[in-house]
C-alpha cells in the first residue's frame, strides 16, 4: 500500500467544473425542442447512470450563449443539490455525442495520464455513501463545491488503477447485459400483445370489465400474522417491473402503509401519480414480504397476470389511468380500486388467450432468473467496491 497516495479531492489529479451559471446562460424558455444538443437537469441523473428520458435539446443557434457546462469523453457527472450524490459516467456507452449540464451539478474530469477515467467514476462510486456526511441544508440539500474538495481519496498506480476497474466494469458489463436481455424480453411480449389483441382484435369480442377477471387487494395483514419482521416494498421501489430494494422492519415498527399482503404473480400498480410507472409483477414471494397500500394488488383468478400487466401498462393506459387520477379529490393524484376494476377491453378466444399466456410466461420466468442473476451480481459487486478501493483487495 505505500505505493498508494491519499489525497484531497482538491489535490486530486483531476479538475472539478460546476455549470454554467453567468451572465449568458439562457432561460428555460430560450430553448428549442428541436436542436442538436442534449441539456441535462439533476432528474436526469440517477443513482448510478444518466436517464435521457425527459430531456431539453439546446438549439444550434443558442449554443453559442453556453460557454461553459459541457460534457466529453470519460467526464463524471456528480449531482450536488436536491438528490446530492447521484452519478453519470459520459463514457462511450453514452449515445449522444454533445451533452450540457444545468447548475446543481458537476463535471468530475480526470487527468488521464495519471488518472484512469472508469477508476475516477467507480472513486466518485465508493464516496457515494458519504456525500450525506458533507450535505447542508433540509428544505434543498446541497454539496458545496469548497467541502467536496476536502474529502479524501485514495489513488493506487495507474496500472493498478486500469486493473481494479476491469474488475468492476466486467460485473457492471453483465449486470447491463441481463438488463438489456429483460428489456428485450418483455418489448417482444408488448409487441405480441398489440399485434394479438389491438391490430388483430374482432368486432364480436366480447368488451368486458377488468374487475370481472381479478381479485383487488386480496390479502391484507390483520391479528393473526405471523411474522414478528417483515421485507416491505414501498412504490417508490418498484418501477416499470424492477425491485430496487426491500426494507426490513418488525412488525411493530413498519410503516403504516405496510399492509397488503401478496402471492405469485399478483400484479401491482401504484394508486398515486400512474405516469411515474411504479407497477410490477411480484414472482414467488418471500413468506414476510408485505406491499403498501399504496400499490392495488390484484390477484388474477380468471386470466393470465401478462395479459392484464401488458393491459395496464402500455403508454395509452399509463396516460388515461393518469388522467383518472388527476381528476381525484384526493390530496396527491390517485386512482381508486374501483377504478381499476371499471376498465374494459375486448376478451379475445380462450385458446388465443392461453397461447399468450404460455409464451408471457416462459418470458417473465427468463427475467425473473435474469433478476435473480443481477442481485448476485450487484452483490458481489458492492461487496468488492470499498475492498478494491482502499487497498484491502490487490488485483495486481
Amino acid at each position: 500500500m505505500s505505493e498508494w497516495n491519499t489525497v484531497k479531492l482538491a489535490d486530486a489529479p483531476l479538475e472539478i467544473l460546476d455549470g454554467d451559471r453567468g451572465k449568458n446562460y439562457p432561460s428555460q424558455d430560450e430553448f428549442s425542442d428541436y436542436g442538436y444538443c442534449l441539456f441535462l437537469s439533476t432528474k436526469n441523473v440517477r443513482s448510478i447512470g444518466f436517464d435521457f428520458s425527459e430531456c431539453q435539446f439546446v438549439s444550434k443557434v443558442r449554443d453559442e450563449l453556453l460557454r461553459k457546462g459541457r460534457l466529453q469523453r470519460n467526464d463524471v457527472v456528480l449531482t450536488t443539490r436536491g438528490t446530492v450524490g447521484n452519478l453519470g459516467f459520459f463514457n462511450d456507452k453514452v449515445g449522444y455525442e454533445k451533452i450540457r449540464i444545468n447548475s446543481g451539478m458537476v463535471i468530475i474530469r480526470p487527468d488521464e495520464s495519471k488518472l484512469f477515467p472508469a477508476f475516477n467514476f467507480y472513486t466518485f462510486r465508493k464516496l457515494q455513501s458519504d456525500f450525506l456526511t458533507f450535505t447542508s441544508g433540509s428544505a434543498q440539500p446541497q454539496l458545496p463545491i469548497r467541502d467536496l474538495k476536502e474529502i479524501e481519496i485514495s489513488i493506487p498506480p495507474l496500472e493498478e488503477q486500469k486493473a481494479i476497474a476491469s474488475v468492476l466494469s466486467s460485473l457492471d458489463d453483465k449486470i447491463d447485459l441481463l438488463h438489456r436481455q429483460n428489456n428485450t424480453l418483455e418489448r417482444m411480449a408488448e409487441t405480441l400483445f398489440r399485434q394479438w389483441f389491438v391490430e388483430e382484435a374482432q368486432e364480436d369480442w366480447e368488451e368486458v370489465k377488468l374487475g370481472d377477471f381479478i381479485e383487488i387487494n386480496k390479502k391484507s395483514i390483520n391479528k393473526t400474522y405471523p411474522f414478528n419482521q417483515i421485507e416491505y416494498l414501498d412504490t417508490g421501489s418498484l418501477t416499470e417491473g424492477k425491485v430496487d430494494s426491500l426494507q426490513s422492519y418488525m412488525i411493530n415498527e413498519a410503516p403504516s402503509r405496510a399492509l397488503r399482503l401478496v402471492e405469485h404473480n399478483d400484479v401491482l400498480i401504484s394508486t398515486v401519480r400512474p405516469n411515474q410507472k411504479h407497477y410490477g409483477i411480484i414472482n414467488n414471494p418471500i413468506e414476510n414480504l408485505v406491499v403498501s397500500s399504496g400499490f392495488c394488488v390484484l390477484t388474477c383468478t380468471k386470466i393470465s397476470p401478462h395479459f392484464v400487466y401488458l393491459l395496464l401498462t402500455n403508454n395509452e393506459m399509463t396516460e388515461y389511468l393518469h388522467s383518472i387520477a388527476e381528476g381525484s379529490t384526493s390530496t396527491y393524484p390517485s386512482l381508486k380500486p374501483s377504478d381499476i376494476a371499471a376498465i374494459t377491453f375486448q376478451l379475445p378466444p380462450n385458446q388465443k388467450l392461453a397461447d399468450f399466456a404460455k409464451i408471457a410466461n416462459d418470458s417473465w420466468d427468463k427475467i425473473h432468473k435474469n433478476y435473480k442473476q443481477i442481485q448476485t451480481l450487484e452483490k458481489l459487486r458492492d461487496n468488492l467496491l470499498p475492498k478494491l478501493m482502499s487497498g484491502e483487495v490487490r488485483v495486481i
